[in-house]
């Protein structure tokens, strides 16, 4: 393992809504991505999902309301709750999520990326 500053990886990445994993943990990925705008509505039936702002603000948008989020926040959305997030600014967050877990979950389309292995 390497010692990765994620300031830095962020800094390299131009896609939007396309996570890159940078560290493994046990069966989990350690992952970054920078946000801007409004994702698709999904869920992920099998596994929880957590989010940790790393700079900027993005809201998870859940059917019953809304959470703001701004930096250094963490919510972990539980498995198979249906949510959105969207940034009205840029923000760049870390997931931890297991490994193989597809960022648009169950609702797949355009923004559903191939992950990008960093590590």
């Amino acid at each position: 393992m390497q010692k990765r500053n994620l300031a830095d990886v962020l800094d390299r990445v131009d896609e939007l809504w396309a996570p890159k994993k940078v560290a493994d943990l046990n069966d989990y990925e350690v992952k970054v991505v920078k946000v801007l705008g409004e994702f698709v509505w999904h869920r992920h039936d099998e596994t929880d999902e957590f989010f940790y702002v790393l700079s900027g603000e993005v809201t998870i948008q859940l059917r019953d309301r809304d959470v703001a989020l701004t930096t250094g926040d963490v919510f972990v959305v539980p498995r198979g709750v249906e949510h959105c997030p969207k940034a009205a600014i840029e923000a760049r967050l870390m997931l931890i999520e297991p490994r193989g877990v597809v960022n648009t979950g169950d609702a797949g389309g355009d923004l559903t990326h191939a992950m990008e292995d960093l590590t």
